[in-house]
């Protein structure tokens, strides 16, 4: 039965620029995770070519309305939502190729801001998971 191994599928699209990380201040109308800080994505939509690549790319211009060049994965992870929906999170590593990043879907980001990897770990409104994920990104930025 294909039903039992449906998944939500999220992507993350992490931007770094000049040493600091892209992140947005989620609204307070989300259901999920409002006021905390995240990189920001959203859920597939796309089923042309590169569909984690589109939807990253189609997440940071709604979102934040910047463009992005190559895409990197990073890393993949399943969790499950607070209404039991089971889902794939794939974090991307995307460039910066143009825009200026601020609050363009307004029911969805506050604000935005730009955080260094040692602010990041130290705000208290980054939670874990993304404070991981930054890590991870690092660990590709090094190998770099």
């Amino acid at each position: 039965m294909m039903a039992e191994y449906g998944r939500v599928v999220n992507v993350d699209g992490v931007v770094v620029r000049d040493g600091e990380y892209l992140l947005v201040e989620r609204s307070a109308q989300k259901d999920h995770a409002a006021g905390v800080l995240a990189f920001p994505g959203g859920k597939l939509e796309s089923t042309d070519g590169d569909a984690i690549a589109a939807t990253a790319r189609r997440e940071l211009a709604e979102e934040v309305g910047i463009e992005v060049g190559a895409v990197e994965y990073v890393h993949a992870s399943t969790f499950e939502a607070d209404d039991g929906t089971p889902c794939l999170n794939v974090v991307v590593r995307c460039e910066h190729v143009g825009g200026e990043a601020h609050p363009r879907a307004t029911d969805e980001v506050a604000a935005v801001r730009w955080l260094t990897h040692g602010e990041l770990h130290d705000h208290d409104d980054v939670p874990e998971f993304v404070a991981a994920y930054a890590d991870m990104v690092e660990g590709v930025r090094a190998a770099d």
